[in-house]
């Protein structure tokens, strides 16, 4: 059954209905928000549809920014976008941060002309400008409108991202691009793309292009192989002007996120440290660049920046020795190290021989299952096979464009060989992506 959402529109209002695949989403209900408008025929206007769903940090007083979770090119990704904002693992990011989390999700019909959302110039940012005082206001936090934002996109999501660095750099924190990136050169096989004024303000966000390593890096023919090419067109324009940019090759797959989220969390968490203002509603602080270190474009090792003799418009850019080092572990296999425990479970409720409980993701790697014990031994895991066929396994699952499965799975356990009337200790143990558990 379709659920009920507050509806703005960019038009008058019109109450067309919502259309499969499109008209099946999560409630959005405290501390999760929803605005939903309707596309336009009007030139320069957002022609698709699109909802946003916001969700803010219980207890937080006052945001210190927004993280954009955006989906990719396509149908499938869109629908993907509903769930985004529910995933544990990113609010875990956001609530360190005092940030709310976006995820917005265009209903763009099969087969449509992606542009018409990825680029922002298409209507795509004044929605998403108006969306943000209009989510401020829904949900008490009218500083929204006006807070800085750390930007996520996959595929067309990576150029959307991208776009929204060339129109306002001031806004932004940081950017990682996953697969895909905004033209600032002309594309002569893709002329119908319009391409992007690089601002000097831009160069000093810190960037991070994501593509697979199967999407033109060592897969040189199919579908996505022209993205590593897109990617290093834009890297070389980038640093060539001092940005500072990165690049982090996947190298186990194509256009599928993978397990990209558990190096662009820790860099992300790097960059909003490192950014975000001193005092509600200051500019973004300048990044520092006195603990860079660079790497070889397409290599796997990095040094400090003041070790490094290669050439620096080739090399890649990242922030700090902790980074670097996660870099390293990514780029050779994905397996990005971790040895400290997730947050362990809280809220536990048992009513007759089913329980409930709450828990945080651990910011590192996430949430892959909870084990339940009965009298101090293990009796289930929840879910009882995590499943993810782009990565780790989760515990809420994953889809293409990074983000939960539908429908949510829930923190709950019913003990089927529990016996009437006999008495038991419970016990909820949170497990992460790493396999390290909590307390």
């Amino acid at each position: 059954m379709k659920k009920a959402i507050l509806l703005l529109c960019l038009l008058p209002v019109l109450l067309s209905a919502q259309e499969p695949p499109y008209d099946v989403y999560p409630e959005a209900e405290p501390p999760y928000y929803r605005v939903r408008y309707e596309g336009s025929e009007k030139e320069g206007e957002l022609r698709f549809p699109v909802k946003y769903t916001l969700w803010v940090p219980p207890g937080v007083t006052t945001l210190k920014g927004l993280i954009v979770h955006q989906h990719g090119c396509g149908e499938g990704s869109c629908k993907s976008g509903l769930t985004g904002a529910f995933d544990l693992h990113w609010q875990a990011l956001a609530r360190k941060h005092d940030c709310a989390l976006m995820s917005p999700s265009y209903e763009q019909p099969d087969k449509a002309d992606c542009q018409l959302w990825c680029d922002p110039r298409n209507g795509s940012a004044d929605a998403f400008l108006k969306s943000l005082t209009d989510l401020g206001e829904m949900s008490g936090h009218p500083e929204l409108a006006a807070a800085p934002w750390a930007l996520w996109g996959h595929s067309g999501g990576g150029h959307w991202a991208g776009g929204m660095l060339m129109l306002y750099p001031e806004r932004v924190a940081a950017a990682w691009l996953r697969s895909g990136v905004p033209l600032l050169v002309r594309n002569e096989d893709r002329p119908s793309i319009r391409t992007h004024t690089l601002p000097d303000a831009a160069v000093g966000v810190p960037v991070m292009c994501n593509p697979g390593t199967k999407e033109g890096v060592t897969v040189k023919e199919g579908r996505f192989a022209g993205v590593w090419p897109a990617n290093e067109l834009f890297f070389t324009t980038m640093r060539a002007k001092g940005a500072l940019i990165g690049v982090a090759v996947d190298p186990l797959t194509a256009h599928e996120c993978g397990n990209q989220r558990y190096l662009a969390i820790p860099w992300l968490d790097t960059c909003l440290t490192a950014r975000l203002p001193d005092s509600d509603g200051g500019p973004l602080r300048s990044m520092p660049k006195d603990g860079a270190w660079l790497a070889p474009l397409l290599e796997t090792t990095a040094v400090p920046a003041g070790d490094y003799e290669g050439s620096l418009e080739q090399s890649v850019w990242l922030p700090d020795e902790e980074t670097a080092k996660r870099w390293m572990a990514y780029v050779r296999d994905t397996s990005v190290p971790d040895t400290t425990p997730p947050p362990a479970p809280e809220s536990l409720t048992v009513a007759g021989n089913t329980m409930t409980w709450t828990a945080e993701a651990d910011l590192e790697s996430g949430i892959g299952h909870f084990l339940i014990e009965r009298d101090g031994e293990v009796i289930a895991s929840v879910p009882e096979e995590p499943k993810n066929p782009f990565g780790r396994p989760l515990f809420q699952g994953l889809q293409y464009s990074d983000t939960p499965l539908q429908p949510l799975v829930e923190m709950k356990f019913t003990d089927e060989s529990a016996e009437a009337g006999k008495e038991y200790s419970y016990r909820v143990i949170s497990v992460n992506t790493a396999g390290l558990q909590s307390e």
